[in-house]
């Protein structure tokens, strides 16, 4: 909804105060915003963090505490995906998808970024002196433990490591081999739009899928996690 201007005397105060309910939020969110400059802009004031754009004022000021992190969780691990690429322009990113581990670990999260060249980049979400800090997660596909300490003690399934299979996901498919097994886990059913794509959010699930679950190097980054009823051939 486009912000519309209101008496010139009442914006400034509501650009304010607005500003300053922004801040509080995001300070509890362990975020830091860029300075808000609403003496000039009033509520299309930018917001940005470490001069990323998030959006601007009027949206966010409509916007619960939630939210609001998802929206620069969503920007931040773009650029960070980004930052990792050498091609310029860098492409943009399509899905963002949260990573299914086990718990404790030095990350708050890890999602799996795909970007429009299909490439899967892993950024890792670490709170570190009290701030959100996005970075690129190095795995070692070769590296038991560190995919134990990942996904838990490897299981048994119905394809054994080392199978060549083909995956279908999002109507694509893929065909990559098997590097590890994991026990079921979450299936994400809800995903929320993006002007450029959508991301994936956790905590909605259903568990008709109790199969196992595979980690599959397709060679276009992280690998997939995928349901044995995924598995095409």
């Amino acid at each position: 909804m486009t912000y519309l201007r209101r008496n010139s005397a009442q914006e400034p105060e509501e650009a304010y105060k607005n500003a300053q309910q922004l801040i509080t939020i995001c300070q509890e969110l362990h975020i830091t915003l860029d300075p808000i400059d609403w003496q000039n802009f009033g509520m299309r004031a930018s917001v940005a963090v470490n001069r990323i754009e998030i959006s601007d004022l009027s949206s966010l000021s409509r916007l619960d505490s939630e939210s609001i992190l998802r929206l620069v969780q969503i920007k931040l691990f773009e650029r960070a995906a980004r930052d990792t690429l050498y091609a310029q322009p860098a492409p943009r990113a399509l899905i963002w998808s949260p990573v299914d581990v086990i718990r404790p670990q030095p990350f708050l999260s890890l999602w799996i970024i795909t970007m429009e060249t299909a490439e899967r980049i892993p950024i890792a979400e670490y709170l570190r002196n009290g701030q959100r800090i996005y970075e690129f997660y190095e795995l070692n596909i070769n590296d038991e433990h560190q995919l134990m300490t990942l996904f838990g003690p490897l299981q048994t399934g119905e394809y054994d490591l080392g199978n060549i299979i083909t995956l279908k996901e999002r109507e694509q498919q893929h065909t990559g081999e098997i590097i590890y097994i994991l026990g079921p886990g979450k299936i994400v059913t809800n995903r929320k739009s993006s002007s450029r794509g959508y991301h994936t959010i956790a905590g909605k699930a259903y568990t008709n899928d109790l199969s196992s679950r595979y980690l599959v190097d397709c060679h276009d980054g992280f690998p997939h996690i995928i349901n044995q009823s995924q598995v095409i051939s």
